[in-house]
């Protein structure tokens, strides 16, 4: 009777769904192990359970059972009987486990309970999850069909080279896919499919029945099968022959400890804890590349060169202008029109053209007796320049603009948008699109020439919302070109904000710059510096709130101080930005396989890499390093 008593202390019961409201409502981490009448709770795992609340002696660390037969919010999971572990925090699912996986259930617990501690203690946001293993059960008959379809679509050209990637379960149970996902393609590969899935057992053993003679084999079935994975279909990066040493090098090696040591920069140094959960898999060969890619996508194919030369539709970009008569009178309208035709607006800007400009746009037009009112009219106001994209952008946008010739476009296609909006004794027409692709791209470059503009995500920002601001990052187009992480020196910091050195509050924000590890990033885009600003809004919160409220300040920042990012304020500051912190870069800098970019150390380098250093060599030595650099270092601050 003892024993069960402690067994219902260390458990609460849950078997309707007042009192699964009221587990909810507890303050802390609630691990709830959901099982069905018929089979009961797991057992197995009670023995642990005891070990974790007796080592870790928390209040706020809470463990239930319940009943899904009758508990209404766990209908769901009714008909199923492989143990479902649910972590719940402030009454939000915050993670998931399958399986009697003791040593990941563990690894969970600890880490889960150390999440919500932060939430309580700091006031930060709680990383809500789905149980996508319940949803691919529920619509399981619907996804067959679209899976298939998707398989089907995987097709690349027989010149390139590609390998499985999966990003195993211990990575995506705590909420870490989407920040693996962007350091792939930062790092220049091609992500050609990305599908969600978990392994039942079965499967498991097959994928890795090559590893079947080794001691942890049965454990490695048990974690791979114990949640969903990301299984990747990678391309290689640019240059390179045969993707697969590409990637495994980027991995890092399987024992997560020689990874730390060896490329600190790899994905297991930075996301793996142990061998098994090391956070991603790589194909070992190109032969076990092909098998890997036959057992997940078994319609996987490359073309051949006649597939190659075949025509296949493709989302492009192509240039509309909107000239400045009709751009005041009717912008609204014919933007109506562009969305209804299918197209999206990926990039718009209204800017007033000087003579010059102009002559260089239409360079093969400046001969002809229409161009100087051509001229006039371009230079006579703003000129609203969209890059519009969607399948067969350029061949779409010419068939809906109509003849260029005004008259023609009135007689033979009165529907057509130039003769819609045409102004009346202007023999001119009032709208622009691109004759060929070719022409697009560089018709687009010159209105929206790529930028770099540098990025910070301050110390107040960066612990909670680090992955919420990368994903807007990459979510609005921006590519990073580099990034590093680093605790700014006074100096290095005085110098970013020299501009402000005069102002009340310089000492204040240098202060709170070296506080904490910052994230530096280049991003990559057209009007990359207009684009970065309006995302971050403006520089007091409070303001932000008010004109800007899906700002990133808006939503994450708490005073004019801490607010959270920063950026340069124009193509100067930005180039002399970048300069300052990563040295002289080329603006289309490569990313090499460490994600780094080869190149000349500046004195802001210097800092930071001793800064990496002094957690890896004894004190004496460091001294002695900085000693014999801060010459150097302080006159290339200077």
């Amino acid at each position: 009777m003892a024993g069960k008593k402690k067994e219902a202390s260390l458990q609460a019961s849950v078997t309707n769904q007042e009192q699964w409201e009221e587990t909810l409502a507890i303050k802390g981490l609630t691990v709830v192990d959901v099982y069905q009448q018929w089979c009961g709770p797991c057992r197995a795992v009670v023995s642990l359970l005891r070990k974790i609340k007796n080592e870790l002696s928390d209040d706020l660390l809470h463990f239930a059972t319940a009943e899904a037969d009758s508990t209404d919010a766990l209908e769901k999971y009714r008909g199923k009987c492989e143990p479902t572990f649910l972590f719940y925090g402030g009454g939000e699912l915050v993670a998931v486990l399958r399986g009697a996986n003791a040593p990941l259930l563990q690894k969970m617990i600890v880490e889960e309970l150390a999440n919500e501690k932060l939430v309580l203690e700091q006031g930060g946001e709680r990383r809500a999850v789905i149980d996508y293993g319940l949803i691919e059960n529920v619509k399981k008959e619907e996804e067959v069909p679209q899976q298939s379809k998707n398989e089907e679509s995987i097709i690349v050209p027989a010149s390139k080279s590609c390998t499985v990637a999966m990003i195993k379960p211990d990575a995506v149970a705590h909420g870490k896919a989407n920040e693996i996902i962007m350091k792939i393609q930062d790092a220049g590969f091609e992500i050609l499919a990305n599908e969600e899935r978990t392994l039942t057992e079965d499967e498991a053993r097959d994928f890795y029945q090559h590893k079947a003679t080794e001691a942890c084999f049965e454990e490695l079935v048990q974690f791979m099968s114990s949640g969903p994975s990301h299984v990747l279909v990678l391309s290689q990066i640019e240059g390179s022959a045969d993707i697969v040493p590409a990637w495994r090098e980027f991995i890092g090696p399987a024992d997560v400890e020689e990874a730390r040591s060896q490329k600190p920069e790899s994905l297991r140094a930075q996301y793996g804890t142990q061998t098994l959960f090391n956070a991603v898999h790589g194909s070992e060969n190109s032969d076990q590349a092909s098998r890997e890619l036959a057992f997940f996508f078994p319609n996987f194919r490359t073309t051949s060169v006649t597939e190659q030369d075949g025509e296949e539709e493709h989302v492009e970009r192509t240039l509309a202008l909107i000239r400045p008569d009709v751009a005041r009178e009717y912008r609204e309208k014919i933007l109506d029109e562009i969305h209804k035709s299918g197209f999206t607006v990926a990039l718009q800007r209204e800017v007033m053209l000087t003579e010059e400009q102009v002559r260089q746009f239409y360079s093969q037009h400046v001969e002809e007796d229409y161009f100087p009112a051509l001229l006039q009219r371009m230079t006579s106001g703003p000129v609203l320049a969209l890059a519009l994209a969607r399948m067969e952008a350029v061949h779409h946008w010419k068939n809906i603009l109509g003849p260029f010739d005004i008259n023609k476009a009135k007689e033979e296609s009165p529907d057509c948008l130039r003769a819609r909006f045409a102004v009346e004794n202007e023999p001119i027409n009032q709208l622009h699109g691109s004759a060929s692709r070719k022409d697009a791209e560089q018709e687009i470059n010159f209105f929206f020439p790529k930028q770099q503009t540098l990025a910070v995500i301050k110390p107040d920002a960066l612990e909670e919302h680090r992955e919420s601001i990368l994903k807007e990052i990459r979510d609005r187009g921006f590519s990073v070109s580099q990034l590093k992480e680093t605790v700014l020196s006074r100096q290095m910091a005085e110098e970013f904000y020299k501009q402000h050195r005069e102002k009340p509050f310089f000492s204040q924000l240098v202060e709170f710059m070296c506080r904490g590890p910052c994230l530096i990033l280049i991003l990559t885009k057209e009007n990359a510096v207009e684009e970065w600003r309006a995302m971050m809004g403006p520089s007091d919160p409070d303001h932000a709130k008010a004109t800007s409220p899906n700002s990133i300040r808006a939503r994450f920042a708490s005073d004019i101080l801490h607010n959270s990012v920063h950026g340069s304020s124009n193509e100067q500051h930005a180039e002399e930005n970048i300069r300052f912190i990563f040295g002289d870069i080329s603006s289309d800098a490569e990313l090499t396989s460490d994600g780094d970019t080869e190149r000349t150390m500046s004195g802001s380098d210097l800092f930071s890499h001793f800064h990496a250093l002094s957690h890896h060599i004894p004190v004496g030595y460091a001294l002695c390093f900085m000693d014999k650099m801060s010459g150097i270092i302080n006159s290339s601050l200077k």
